[in-house]
């Protein structure tokens, strides 16, 4: 999935469903991109979040393969694949924006204190 830009099926991965408070990392490099913050209920299948944890955590590739027009999101430290973001779907978040990342991409660190 992350090298070849693979999408995981909708409500199979481990995190899409998760409530846990901690910050989401690269599972190849272990960078910090997402908070639980961020997260939020999309009911899409895969984890959400309305932003990343800073604006050059991730990287923005235009993405036209099987006829669609994406924009897919990379770890801005190690270029690997995460997902994608969509813009104007409507969520109640304060950027509109729906980062829809692959729980395979993502190694969920928990806070301390829960």
């Amino acid at each position: 999935m992350l090298r070849e830009a693979g999408t995981e099926r909708a409500f199979t991965g481990e995190y899409w469903d998760t409530h846990t408070k901690g910050s989401y990392r690269c599972r190849a490099c272990g960078a910090e991109l997402f908070t639980s913050r961020e997260k939020f209920d999309s009911h899409c299948g895969w984890p959400s979040f309305w932003a990343p944890l800073a604006n050059d955590a991730v990287v923005y590739l235009h993405d036209r393969a099987y006829g669609m027009d994406r924009v897919e999101v990379r770890c801005a430290a190690c270029n690997s694949h995460l997902g994608h973001v969509f813009e104007g779907e409507g969520y109640d978040t304060p950027t509109d924006q729906r980062y829809c990342i692959n729980s395979i991409s993502l190694t969920l660190v928990p806070d301390e204190k829960q």
